[in-house]
């Protein structure tokens, strides 16, 4: 009898989500609703959009994403509290935070300041002609000083509802404070936290089994409503941000973890495909924070001390997919308007996008909030935003791949300096893949 290998996560979410890319363009070609197409006359085109389009493929993803994002709250609050609880030396949480706090920033301001540099060498907003009925209305942004009365809680539960993830840490992190500061009671508690954790990890693996089946409908879902004909119309726009974004993401971050950890950017990379695919198919780092916990602690060695903070902290504030795609805007819709920006226009644009990465956490729609304040900072009109709204959902799930591996890459350098960094567990090609396949024969 022979032993079948099975193929490894991450080749059968690729699998999955090519399928599901395949499937969704034979579907926009099915569904293209000209009056000669047969099934347009026999009303096939709109039974087809209900029962898979509208039913299987969006009733599918939606569950797949409902069921990352119901374990974010419990897996930030229980692991951050074993984390907090953990540190030999409280006194190290504000060094911690500085730190990793300080390198989210300088990788965003370095994120868009290369985009304005590209922008302005390929100038992709020549010869683009403004719509005169295009309007954008972005949500208002709070006030500098409602941000930092909005990050404690008061009332942590209503947080945890709201999925409110700075108001979550904080309080996390007191809580674990407390719990290490109440001897044999905190002990005790501390060990219930460590299994439920532990749990909770278990379920993130399961869940990941499961991956290949979400990406597919996602991806099915997505490319048989994507607009391909205004990719086409803003070409320049979108390859000059698709470029910097792989620049940065591979580049600039393998650069920066080499200079301040040592630690090989090739093993580093390739421990990061399953969690990059993750956050390219649900375009959320919130709902990706399960898997880039995991894929931190358990392949890449960083110990759960600063994990726990660094990846939730990251998953908030760390923008810099966001941050290229305004610095690319900015000039774009510049040049389109025909206005012409300052050096000090494009200081300042990289000024506001960096402070507002932090401002504008956890606010619904923080990109485009983001890219307001960066344009009206500098006297270009908002409506022109909604040029480039077409073209923003395909380049939303690169940005987030991108902050995703922006959230491991600061844990990593963090864990090292912190002497809270598994060498060995980094190194080992099958570290955290030994659980990656989970045979649910055995779970009936």
């Amino acid at each position: 009898m022979t032993n079948k290998k099975k193929l490894g996560l991450t080749a059968r979410i690729v699998i999955g989500m090519i399928a599901g890319i395949a499937v969704g363009f034979v579907f926009k070609l099915l569904l293209a609703g000209q009056d000669d197409r047969i099934l347009h006359i026999l009303g096939m085109d709109i039974a087809l959009k209900a029962l898979f389009v509208d039913g299987f493929f969006h009733i599918g993803g939606e569950i797949f994403i409902a069921s990352l994002k119901m374990l974010v709250v419990p897996l930030v609050f229980v692991s951050l509290v074993c984390g907090t609880c953990s540190l030999s030396d409280t006194s190290a949480l504000g060094r911690l935070g500085g730190k990793t706090i300080a390198l989210y920033l300088v990788t965003t301001a370095i994120a868009i300041s290369l985009a304005i540099f590209a922008a302005l060498l390929i100038s992709p907003g020549d010869g683009v002609q403004m719509q005169s009925d295009a309007t954008f209305n972005p949500n208002e942004a709070p006030a500098l000083s409602q941000v930092f009365i909005n990050i404690f809680p008061s009332n942590p539960i209503d947080s945890m509802a709201k999925g409110n993830m700075l108001q979550i840490i904080v309080f996390a992190v007191l809580f674990g404070l407390a719990m290490a500061m109440s001897g044999k009671a905190g002990e005790r508690l501390a060990s219930v936290f460590s299994d439920l954790s532990d749990v909770i990890m278990k379920l993130v693996t399961l869940l990941m089994n499961l991956a290949p089946y979400g990406v597919f409908f996602l991806m099915a879902k997505l490319f048989t409503s994507l607009g391909l004909e205004t990719i086409a119309s803003l070409a320049k726009y979108f390859g000059v941000v698709m470029a910097v974004l792989l620049i940065h993401g591979v580049v600039s971050y393998a650069i920066i973890l080499k200079l301040l950890s040592g630690l090989n950017p090739m093993i580093f990379f390739r421990k990061m495909q399953d969690a990059a695919l993750f956050g390219f198919s649900t375009s959320s780092s919130n709902a990706t924070m399960p898997v880039t916990m995991e894929t931190v602690t358990k392949k890449l060695g960083v110990k759960n001390s600063i994990a726990s903070f660094t990846v939730p902290l990251g998953a908030t504030i760390n923008m810099d997919g966001t941050a290229i795609m305004q610095g690319v805007a900015t000039v774009f819709i510049a040049q389109v308007f025909g206005v012409d920006l300052t050096l000090t226009d494009y200081l300042m644009v990289v000024l506001t996008a960096t402070l507002a990465s932090v401002g504008t956490a956890g606010v619904p729609g923080v990109g485009l909030i983001m890219l307001a304040m960066v344009l009206q900072q500098v006297g270009l009109p908002v409506e022109g935003i909604a040029l480039i709204i077409g073209v923003d959902r395909l380049l939303d799930m690169t940005r987030t791949a991108v902050n995703v591996t922006g959230d491991a890459m600061v844990s990593c350098i963090v864990g090292k300096s912190e002497g809270a960094f598994d060498q060995t567990v980094f190194d080992d090609e099958n570290a955290g893949c030994k659980e990656e396949d989970v045979d649910f024969h055995h779970l009936r």
